[in-house]
């Protein structure tokens, strides 16, 4: 059956905004990295030069050279020169998660006071250097290496399947505190490491993870968790004072149970493509949390868009909304309408999927979309742009992400699929 996401004419239109996207990320560009773009394009120079960010923004620039965009290259080395140089750490090990503009005299990255060592912002090391790898660039193969050393060294604890959520920069005292995010984009890293290296470790690691939340939301009504002690335990009430925070925020986040939803597909499609039969428990969680991530976080308040967070009730609590839930949602009812289409006899949830594609792009395309490649990161509950949580266009990765899904599979993971020549041409 012919699906929106299959439409000539959008992918086209995506792909037109994809290259849009790459242009004005270029302006983040920094000497020790990728900058944070304020709301006119302009880097924020108050702000540090943050390990994510340009982590992120090195993630899509190889997005970009892998498919010939031009100049791409020359980002994707700025950025990979960055990781191996001012943002490591070349006294303690691992990446700082945030430095100032200049270096020492040494030409050494200067950490932020008071800034410690994160696994989200970890995380996007393997990311960019996975895809860096696909990409072909000289030395990625190596800080590859480096980074997922890291990873075994001072982010996994097997005791548990999961990571850590923090160190001191000195890699000394580790934070009383595990998060659900920092282990969801860990579970994305992963599952680009496996591409890339083919070391089924990482696909096993990223499944037990997804495991765990699922099995954490089925218990809550297929609303996942986000906070938790050092010993995973539930902490209910964690930032309830805070619950716009940008990377913790009280209760539950919809957009997370899209973003999972997805990376589980993609997980069951990964080990189906190695002869496996993944268990039944995949595709039944992805259904359910995208279900109760829409339920809950869709036009709930009377005006169409995704909300923040909810409560554990699904009662709504901060009601301004994100750029990256929408992304996450277009790309979680991508990926899941095509696995129901694989499998066939599901006609009628394909073309519910449609709808919602179709619903949210336009959504997107009114509120969210300031200009080709310009994209509001936050619009108040009555669609005005906002800057509660995110002030400014700091972040290119998710809807890059989103704008190239409709021409790629379900697996393997962006760098990959595209080095493969797995992204469908263009009409």
């Amino acid at each position: 059956m012919s699906t929106p996401w299959s439409n000539a004419a959008i992918r086209s239109e995506f792909d037109t905004d994809f290259r849009a996207l790459v242009e004005f990320a270029k302006g983040s560009r920094v000497a020790t990295g990728f900058g944070y773009l304020g709301p006119d394009g302009v880097v924020d120079i108050s702000r540090p030069v943050e390990l994510w960010i340009t982590c992120r923004m090195t993630h899509v620039f190889c997005l970009a050279a892998l498919q010939g965009i031009a100049g791409a290259t020359e980002y994707v080395d700025h950025g990979l020169a960055a990781l191996r140089g001012p943002l490591h750490d070349d006294v303690h090990g691992g990446w700082y998660s945030a430095i100032e503009h200049e270096t020492d005299a040494n030409g050494a990255g200067i950490p932020v006071e008071g800034s410690r060592k994160e696994a989200y912002a970890h995380a996007f090391v393997v990311l960019a250097s996975t895809s860096a790898v696909a990409a072909g660039r000289p030395a990625a193969d190596e800080l590859l290496a480096q980074a997922l050393a890291a990873e075994e060294q001072f982010w996994w604890e097997p005791e548990y399947g999961r990571v850590r959520e923090s160190w001191d920069i000195a890699f000394t005292e580790t934070e009383d505190y595990r998060g659900v995010n920092a282990n969801m984009h860990t579970t994305e890293c992963f599952l680009s490491a496996f591409d890339v290296t083919g070391d089924r470790k990482w696909l096993d690691r990223a499944r037990g993870i997804l495991r765990f939340v699922h099995d954490r939301a089925r218990e809550r009504n297929w609303r996942i968790p986000e906070h938790f002690t050092a010993d995973w335990k539930v902490l209910p009430d964690y930032n309830r004072d805070q619950p716009a925070h940008p990377f913790r925020p009280f209760g539950v986040t919809p957009g997370h149970g899209l973003e999972w939803s997805r990376l589980m597909l993609q997980a069951r499609a990964a080990l189906i493509g190695i002869g496996e039969t993944p268990g039944g428990w995949m595709l039944e969680g992805a259904r359910h949390l995208f279900a109760r991530a829409v339920d809950d976080g869709w036009d709930v308040d009377g005006t169409p868009g995704f909300i923040y967070t909810t409560d554990f009730d699904g009662t709504p609590v901060v009601r301004e909304r994100m750029h990256w839930v929408l992304c996450e949602g277009v790309g979680a009812a991508i990926a899941q309408g095509r696995v129901l289409e694989d499998i066939g006899g599901h006609e009628d949830d394909v073309a519910r999927l449609g709808e919602d594609f179709a619903t949210w792009v336009a959504y997107g395309d009114q509120y969210l979309r300031e200009a080709p490649g310009r994209w509001y990161h936050e619009l108040t509950p009555e669609n005005t742009p906002g800057t509660r949580t995110w002030p400014g266009k700091p972040d290119a990765y998710h809807v890059a992400q989103m704008l190239l899904l409709p021409r790629l599979p379900v697996t393997p993971t962006f760098a990959t699929a595209i080095r493969d020549g797995l992204l469908e041409p263009l009409a």
